[in-house]
């Protein structure tokens, strides 16, 4: 079956870095965009980044422009998201997501689009 497996969460103060990664198996990789999503206590589910299934397309929520990168590596069947300049904000589960897109290298911000998920990593940063 298929399974996406986040990982490289934790606590980190405001201003430094982490990197989570998410590992998948059972689904052929490249035919899937990949997008990243959080949830803080309270909040709903919000749209973070997503990457085109060659790598070679990506888009952000505009609250982490220039401060993360998501990539990927199809040799490993992995995306990561590098997080960098964090922010207090920024607390919250990060969930891996899976979409097959119904327009080849079409990339979706809309959750529902999504066909797998993972258990999601949390992160924290502190002020």
């Amino acid at each position: 079956q298929v399974q996406l497996v986040e990982s490289g969460g934790g606590l980190v103060q405001a201003g430094g870095s982490l990197r989570v990664s998410c590992a998948a198996s059972g689904l052929t990789f490249t035919n899937y965009a990949m997008g990243w999503f959080r949830q803080a206590p309270g909040k709903e589910r919000e749209f973070v980044a997503t990457v085109s299934w060659s790598g070679s397309d990506t888009y952000y929520a505009n609250f982490v422009k220039g401060r993360f990168t998501i990539s990927r590596d199809n040799a490993k069947n992995t995306v990561y998201l590098q997080m960098n300049s964090l922010k207090p904000e920024d607390t919250a589960v990060y969930y891996c997501a899976a979409d097959l897109p119904l327009i080849p290298g079409r990339l979706s911000v809309n959750s529902n689009e999504y066909d797998y998920w993972g258990q999601g990593t949390q992160v924290t940063v502190s002020s």
